[in-house]
């Protein structure tokens, strides 16, 4: 049957280190937690018909005459005409059809994503994965009811590269609580690809996750080594209560003798007074170079009156930061000094 092999997410528990609070379940929203940033429906909705429109260009360009037709005939009739059946078949014939090709995009059509959507970056995007997502958004958009229905089921029957191709749509898919929870169960997978099609070059957690599930998405980032620098909106939705987990996991990892991604700090940096400041000063006088930037680079935007006399410890680094020639970029898992990104791999 297309589209409905077997995927089994496996589960995972992270421990709020020194609380007793236990991430069971990353769909759980509690009433204490902040939701996501409020937007207009309508401007939501603009954004997502261009992008679409965009999307379903690039996608014309790529398929010969043939492919094409059978793709726009195929979302034409599930539109006129859907079943629940029909899209399941439309979805595993695409790669059959078209193939797993990369998407390729150029760099004037990449410029053009992230400017539609601001850090969305299809280009490492199969075409077959591109197609599928402008089935699936048309059909979002057509009626949101349906796609909160058949959606969660999509996801159970897909196999690994179906899950990939289903959570990087939710770029351009009209956002809804169900999706949301299925997206947040979804980073329940110990499986880095299916879970970065999720956190990274994907707007849909900054725009739609709560914070609790947004911290719960950064820390287990950490601890499948993926990288932060991809995550959408990593810095805006910073946060006391991350930079306290952050800081609690850090100290675990320390006391057992284990490595730290030293882009953990930045999400700390804002936060860090008292003991997370003292954490970063103790960093800052690592002997390893990259440890120190990171440090340097959270200091810098820590409130405490005593940071800047903290970071004056390092003139050079302080001078690099100030200058603008240190600093962290998007899509970089490691400061970027002199327009050079730092080689991944630096712990402390």
């Amino acid at each position: 049957m297309f589209f409905a092999s077997e995927y089994a997410v496996a589960n995972y528990t992270l421990m709020n280190i020194g609380k007793t609070c236990k991430l069971l379940s990353m769909d759980r929203c509690l009433s204490q937690y902040p939701t996501a940033p409020e937007s207009s429906d309508q401007a939501l909705k603009n954004d997502f018909q261009t992008a679409i429109s965009a999307l379903d260009g690039w996608i014309t360009q790529r398929l010969t005459a043939q492919d094409n037709r059978w793709l726009q005939a195929s979302i034409d009739d599930l539109l006129t005409d859907y079943s629940d059946k029909q899209l399941y078949i439309a979805l595993g014939r695409i790669p059959r059809v078209i193939g797993r090709h990369d998407f390729n995009l150029s760099a004037q059509e990449i410029e053009q994503a992230d400017s539609l959507r601001p850090g969305w970056y299809p280009a490492r995007w199969t075409l077959a994965g591109a197609a599928r997502t402008v089935l699936l958004a048309k059909l979002s958009h057509a009626d949101r009811h349906r796609m909160d229905d058949i959606y969660p089921s999509l996801c159970r029957t897909a196999d690994y590269n179906e899950l990939i191709d289903l959570y990087s749509s939710l770029s351009v898919i009209s956002p809804s609580e169900k999706l949301t929870t299925q997206a947040a169960d979804g980073l329940r997978t110990n499986t880095r690809a299916v879970f970065e099609s999720i956190a990274h070059h994907n707007p849909y957690p900054a725009e739609n996750f709560d914070e609790q599930r947004w911290n719960h998405m950064v820390l287990k980032a950490l601890f499948i080594d993926s990288t932060l620098g991809p995550i959408i909106g990593l810095d805006s939705r910073r946060n006391k209560n991350l930079a306290d987990m952050l800081y609690d996991y850090a100290k675990e990892r320390r006391a057992a003798g284990r490595t730290v991604s030293a882009e953990l700090w930045r999400c700390v940096g804002p936060f860090a007074t008292g003991e997370l400041l003292s954490e970063l000063t103790r960093v800052l006088r690592s002997d390893n170079n990259n440890e120190q930037m990171a440090a340097a680079l959270a200091v810098s935007e820590s409130p405490d009156q005593h940071a800047s006399e903290i970071l004056s410890s390092a003139p050079e680094i302080a001078e690099s930061i100030s200058s603008g020639k240190l600093q962290w970029q998007f899509d970089k898992d490691l400061p970027v000094l002199n327009e050079t990104t730092i080689q991944a791999g630096c712990q402390s």
